[in-house]
């Protein structure tokens, strides 16, 4: 979902949450066959960018070659680059998720069964509606005002 669907929009992942004291270069070796991405002249653009940027911001960061990982508290990250944060449990976790809920389109497999599997966040089924809007009821809405 992170490298197939960069630069699609909403339903794009562009943060992970991971326990605390994960060792962020471990996903690098699960990630190595997505590093042809780097050859799309694009991504590749924005990866260089925001990799300049970060090092003159002194900003710390991870560099597989092909994408940058750096904390933050923000959901949404440029493309080339994957934010992720820390918990401390699950319960803090879930926390997390809920006081962010009206912010996120969509979970990518996590401890909430109604999340959705690796590599379908850009397949969403009719009962799912961007903002959680159902787009047929707005419009039919529209036409009785």
């Amino acid at each position: 979902d992170i490298f197939s669907y960069f630069g699609l929009g909403c339903r794009n992942v562009s943060k992970i949450f991971v326990p605390e004291k994960y060792s962020i270069p471990m996903l690098f070796d699960h990630w190595k066959k997505f590093e042809p991405v780097i050859c799309h002249h694009k991504y590749a653009n924005n990866y260089d960018y925001q990799k300049a940027i970060m090092m003159v911001n002194k900003t710390p960061f991870y560099d597989s070659g092909f994408v940058l990982i750096t904390e933050s508290k923000n959901l949404v990250s440029p493309i080339s680059v994957v934010y992720y944060e820390t918990y401390h449990s699950i319960s803090d976790l879930t926390e997390k998720l809920i006081q962010a809920q009206n912010k996120i389109q969509c979970i990518v497999r996590s401890i909430d069964p109604a999340s959705i599997p690796f590599g379908q966040a850009q397949f969403p089924g009719p009962g799912d509606y961007a903002d959680k809007v159902d787009t047929m009821k707005f419009l039919i809405g529209l036409s009785k005002a």
